[in-house]
């Protein structure tokens, strides 16, 4: 009796001993923890996809035209930004300028499938959660990345395609459209020009002509004043896709990914490779399990792994500190940053 009684009084001082120590490490961890946390950072960056964007392609007009809406676009997210507005909220309305714009391969832009309609996907993911919502091949839903929110929110799954999709954005009260709405005469004389070469046996699925009928795709990477990433990308996919194609965009991992442990990734390029590759949660886990750069995990992933794979295309995207990484591997991509103190920087050529 009188062992266990000892017992249990050593038992009892050990474990008083041990709490100031557990609280100590504890506090120490929040300390560091909140040092690392930036205060009042935010900052946003965007792509219109990337591809063989050429300057001895481009009329000085048609220039300016690329360059003026991906400012207009990262200024709306800068500006919730700005005003504390979520990293969410600022994906959301900053693809709906991109997706309203007939320059790109989203929403109004979306390039033909074979069939001669056009097939929307899109995706978004929240970093504080990992909560994620994307939709693929859907017909009628004029801003496809509302719905992919919609998706996140309120249902319990992540990725709705077709019909089952479009139900339920006029269950959500989203903007339905008549297909026609996504018919541009730019993206139906490249449907042309593709089946043109498919008939007549000069180019096959895999000449760059087809590679880069992929480019055009829109996405955005935020870090808001709370400390929490997003990131979201919506596409039309790849001019004469066949059999109900998805590429990358609607994938979580592949063509979006968020974590606020790391960073927000938005994706635009050959998507099969991307998934194959999963290439903005590779950008991720290099960052949390080497402990590198969003710089140098950026540079390994587009410019090494996905070079090797076969893959062509590029990322933007933006860490927990605030640091921005535009990264490709093609002649060009569509780009503009906005940081915390208004620095815009808006590109399109390799430079």
């Amino acid at each position: 009796m009188q062992k266990i009684i000892i017992f249990l009084g050593l038992a009892l001082f050990w474990s008083c001993k041990q709490q100031p120590k557990e609280t100590a490490d504890t506090t120490v961890i929040n300390a560091v923890e909140e040092i690392q946390k930036p205060k009042n950072t935010f900052g946003i960056v965007i792509h219109g996809g990337a591809g063989t964007i050429l300057k001895k392609n481009m009329t000085p007009e048609k220039e300016a035209a690329y360059k003026a809406k991906l400012e207009e676009a990262i200024k709306v997210g800068h500006t919730i930004l700005k005003n504390g507005g979520t990293s969410l909220e600022a994906i959301e309305k900053t693809i709906n300028i991109l997706e309203n714009s007939p320059l790109f391969n989203a929403g109004k832009g979306a390039v033909f499938t074979a069939e001669g309609t056009n097939e929307l996907d899109a995706s978004i993911m929240d970093g504080s959660t990992l909560n994620a919502g994307a939709v693929a091949g859907v017909k009628t839903v004029k801003n496809p990345i509302n719905l992919a929110k919609e998706v996140m929110i309120n249902s319990p799954h992540v990725l709705l395609s077709g019909s089952g999709a479009e139900l339920f954005a006029k269950e959500q009260g989203l903007e339905i459209v008549d297909p026609s709405y996504f018919f541009t005469e730019s993206r139906m004389k490249a449907l042309e020009r593709v089946k043109e070469k498919e008939t007549n046996k000069t180019a096959s699925f895999y000449d760059p002509i087809i590679k880069d009928s992929k480019f055009g795709t829109v996405g955005c990477a935020a870090l808001d004043k709370h400390g929490n990433l997003a990131a979201g990308t919506s596409t039309g996919g790849m001019t004469n896709k066949k059999w109900n194609r998805i590429g990358d965009s609607p994938i979580i991992g592949a063509g979006t990914y968020a974590n606020n442990a790391t960073c927000a990734v938005s994706s635009t390029g050959w998507g099969e490779y991307f998934i194959r590759g999963m290439v903005a949660y590779d950008i991720s886990a290099m960052m949390e399990y080497k402990g590198i750069s969003l710089q140098e995990a950026s540079e390994k992933v587009i410019q090494d792994k996905l070079k090797n794979l076969g893959g062509t295309g590029g990322i933007v995207a933006i860490d927990n500190q605030g640091n921005v990484a535009m990264e490709f591997n093609t002649a060009g991509m569509y780009r503009a940053t906005m940081n915390a103190a208004g620095d815009l920087t808006v590109g399109i050529y390799k430079e």
